[in-house]
């Protein structure tokens, strides 16, 4: 088998894109998205029809409600292609309003069913501040499950798995970046700071019987991602999916709730006060956090521009 396949036999595998097209050579079981890879998407020749169709159709309404129209076309396409789950992201200027979220993941969830999608294939991607989280438990009681993304830290996996999130997206090229960037160190293997994080995440939540799921991100290498051969859920580029399948070098299982550390995880409970003082510590993580939400904006707003320059 090549290494993609010896990967599915022990974490499943997302395909992290807009280009439904790509996917589905690789058979994943679920389908990640976001501002930018929509962004990107639609300026393909392919994909173009999909945000003129969004612009036609709805034509008194404002762009950010095309913008999530748009989504939720991409977001059927992806399910006509996978047997599984799509994620669809919430505006990122709503990071810090609980209420903003809460209104927008119902929203679109509302669509998606108008649409004839059930709410079980769907999750609705909030960004982890401490308001998305708490929008997060109220989404989750409704039964609309989300997918608690730009996750950089423990504190953030703990307040999510607290809240009753359904699955968290830890970012770890993002982090080895931020240290590679400080360090000027080129980290390999075990020693990726990004792999490292998941790993402690995902053995935090198998000791203290968190059901959240945790779906490792935003990788730049293969080797990130073999190292978290086990994880629930890992979700992959195209190139990096076809850098997998085009490898046939043995897969070993590297995380498992069997063969958890022996010492070192204590468990922490974490209200607001600690949260936003523990991620305040966290360097890396506070940085990341804010620049994620600035580029998720920022590519929102350039897709708001198309959407104008085509009314």
């Amino acid at each position: 088998m090549n290494q993609l396949e010896q990967l599915k036999q022990f974490t499943t595998v997302v395909a992290d894109t807009g280009d439904f097209q790509s996917i589905k050579a690789y058979t994943p079981r679920d389908a990640t998205t976001n501002p930018s890879l929509i962004l990107k998407a639609v300026q393909k020749d392919e994909y173009k029809p999909l945000l003129q169709k969004a612009v036609r159709d709805n034509p008194n309404a404002s762009t950010g409600d095309i913008i999530d129209r748009l989504l939720i076309a991409f977001g059927k396409e992806i399910l006509d292609v996978i047997p599984g789950r799509v994620s669809t992201e919430i505006d990122a200027r709503l990071s810090f309003d609980v209420e903003g979220n809460i209104a927008k993941g119902r929203e679109l969830i509302a669509l998606y069913e108008q649409a004839g999608i059930p709410r079980e294939r769907v999750l609705i991607k909030i960004a982890s501040t401490w308001e998305g989280i708490r929008a997060a438990e109220v989404l989750e009681k409704e039964g609309i499950r989300c997918n608690m993304t730009l996750l950089f830290s423990l504190a953030q996996a703990i307040a999510c798995a607290e809240a009753g999130a359904q699955l968290i997206s830890p970012f770890v090229g993002r982090i080895y970046d931020w240290y590679k960037k400080s360090t000027a160190i080129d980290y390999q293997g075990a020693e990726d700071p990004g792999v490292q994080s998941v790993k402690r995440i995902y053995n935090y939540y198998r000791k203290f019987g968190y059901k959240t799921e945790v779906m490792g991100a935003s990788f730049r290498n293969t080797s990130q991602i073999l190292e978290l051969a086990g994880c629930d859920l890992l979700t992959i580029s195209p190139d990096l999916l076809q850098k997998l399948a085009d490898d046939s070098a043995p897969v070993e299982r590297k995380l498992s709730a069997d063969n958890l550390p022996a010492a070192g995880i204590i468990k922490l409970s974490v209200d607001e006060k600690t949260f936003r003082f523990m991620l305040n510590e966290d360097a890396m993580a506070t940085e990341k956090l804010a620049e994620g939400i600035r580029a998720f904006c920022a590519d929102s707003g350039k897709l708001k521009q198309m959407i104008t320059a085509l009314r």
